[in-house]
């Protein structure tokens, strides 16, 4: 059976309340189980099989730090582009998608999920070529937000954008360029928030399919914010144009 394995407390917890198939989870001999009572306690209710193993037994099967702590689980499933179309035509919002143009930090990955659950943002693109996959260092930097956030891996990004517009979304680059302030982005419409990769923004064929194109004024020394960073602040300007104070 192929296997995944996921590390750290909050990644284990939310993976087993959550459903995910797990296979088994290693603890780490002398680990204060008080610590993870609450684990074990959920594992013994789920009838999954706990192993304590040396650190070393762990430390091989990951170079993620691990609080002692793993679990053996299926891989994690991706979402079918055509199917989250169908499945989101008739919710009761307006949604709203980031789609993330080569982004190859596994750690802004889990930061962006982690931010992303938090909102309600409904899903993430993602190519499956040139990009972070989802693996053990995004699951515990997301902690346990991998679980709730649908992955959406396609072949082709443009051709992504044209499928997504034709279905009536907007799509909105991110560029440091010719572009309008963040503040001014209308969010009252199904929207795709495009963030390009760490080192090169967004790619070309990617820029040229996008509705707009904005950005977030920089008035220091240093021209550039960390991606998870720059999606946080645009998720959470989605969310305050869309639930302003007193309102629900």
């Amino acid at each position: 059976m192929d296997e995944s394995i996921i590390v750290g407390r909050h990644a284990v917890k939310e993976a087993i309340t959550s459903g995910h198939t797990i296979n088994k989870v290693l603890i780490q001999e002398g680990i204060n189980k008080k610590q993870i009572g609450e684990i074990l306690k959920i594992a013994k209710t789920e009838k999954i099989v706990v192993q304590t193993v040396p650190k070393s037994k762990i430390d091989y099967l990951t170079d993620v730090p691990h609080q002692g702590i793993a679990a053996l689980i299926a891989p994690y499933p991706y979402k079918e582009l055509e199917d989250f179309i169908s499945e989101t035509k008739d919710i009761d919002h307006q949604p709203c998608l980031l789609m993330l143009d080569g982004l190859e930090d596994p750690h802004n990955l889990g930061s962006i999920m982690r931010t992303a659950d938090a909102i309600g943002i409904d899903g993430i693109i993602i190519p499956k070529r040139r990009s972070v996959q989802l693996n053990a260092t995004v699951a515990k930097a997301s902690t346990g937000a991998i679980q709730h956030v649908p992955v959406i891996r396609v072949t082709n990004l443009p051709h992504t954008i044209e499928r997504l517009q034709d279905v009536g979304y907007w799509v909105a680059g991110t560029d440091a360029k010719n572009a309008t302030d963040y503040r001014q982005m209308d969010a009252g419409m199904p929207l795709v928030i495009v963030i390009g990769s760490e080192g090169e923004g967004m790619s070309r064929l990617v820029k040229d399919k996008c509705d707009f194109l904005i950005k977030l004024p920089m008035v220091g020394h240093v021209n550039s914010l960390n991606a998870s960073v720059a999606a946080s602040l645009l998720m959470y300007e989605v969310y305050r144009k869309r639930h302003p104070i007193g309102q629900s």
